[in-house]
């Protein structure tokens, strides 16, 4: 005589706890159309991963419409830049992984011609959001520049069409600004290296609070599946991304996924942790932050229990 339902799963859960069967829940999924952002989710938009039960309705929208959306807490899991975490940490909290630092380098402010880093003062500068992490770089490294907010695809034409002085470069175009004839005036992950010694924290995941432990403990193993699908199948991960590459060749490609998805998207770390409370605590000394808040970020289990730095 076979078992009852019932009795099966417990059965089940008692050889395998992890085996719960969850509830379903449908999530909305915001990130950027980008090709280190697409490589990130493959095995989730694939379907290659089991997902726990939750179903995910991908977004994409550019980093400052995320940015945007976020303060109004449109999405359940979105893409933002660190510097935004301080308007919005009432809502959201971070996850643990799929964040994109850079260790050495990040965005780059170019202009025409020979133009140096000291003479950016007064200057007016392109930059692809105020709520962005390359703008708020910029305004700890140079804080009487006059920002004029540019979508971030067309600061490059911007600034080779002497629209503005210069312009904070993000994205695939930090290794195709010459193309354009244009010449490095400072990177900022290098900036930030020697002033703090740390990684340029950049763009990382969050989730609105509101959803409870259980599901938000979910979704964090679920995206860091996704992460490590992607790592572990390098190849079909990289084919399925040029196509958010905007025209770069294979080469260039995997060298910016590779700038941007890497161990520390699986795994902030104590250091990477660092990271993100020194840019939130220096842009609120420096008054380019609305307050002081504390990076916070869940657990990957479903216990409900939320770490913090």
């Amino acid at each position: 005589m076979s078992a009852s339902p019932e009795k099966s799963t417990q059965l089940a859960r008692a050889e395998n706890p992890e085996s719960v069967a969850f509830q379903p829940v449908e999530l909305s999924l915001a990130h950027s159309p980008d090709s280190d952002d697409a490589f990130m989710f493959y095995g989730l938009a694939t379907k290659k991963i089991a997902t726990d039960n939750l179903k995910f309705t991908h977004k994409l929208e550019d980093i400052q419409s995320l940015n945007q959306k976020a303060c109004d807490g449109v999405y359940d899991i979105t893409a933002i830049s660190f510097a935004s975490y301080a308007h919005v940490a009432g809502q959201y909290i971070l996850l643990p992984s799929g964040a994109s630092f850079g260790e050495g380098y990040g965005p780059i402010v170019v202009a025409k011609g020979a133009v140096s880093a000291t003479s950016l003062r007064k200057k007016r500068v392109a930059v692809p959001g105020k709520m962005t992490s390359a703008y708020l770089t910029l305004a700890l490294c140079e804080p009487e520049i006059e920002p004029v907010v540019v979508p971030f695809e067309q600061i490059l034409d911007c600034v080779a069409n002497g629209q503005v002085d210069a312009g904070v470069i993000i994205h695939e175009g930090q290794l195709t600004y010459a193309l354009k004839g244009l010449n490095k005036v400072i990177d900022l992950g290098e900036w930030w290296r020697q002033q703090t010694g740390l990684p340029l924290p950049l763009g990382g995941n969050v989730i609105r609070r509101a959803l409870g432990g259980e599901v938000i403990g979910r979704a964090a193993r679920v995206l860091r599946a996704s992460i490590q699908y992607s790592l572990d199948h390098r190849d079909e991960a990289l084919a399925y991304a040029m196509q958010f590459a905007r025209g770069l060749d294979h080469f260039t490609a995997d060298r910016f996924v590779s700038m941007y998805v890497n161990s520390w998207t699986l795994d902030y770390g104590e250091r990477g942790r660092q990271a993100v409370q020194t840019l939130l605590d220096l842009g609120f000394q420096k008054g380019l932050l609305p307050r002081q808040v504390t990076a916070e970020f869940a657990a990957d289990t479903s216990s409900g229990v939320f770490t913090s730095r």
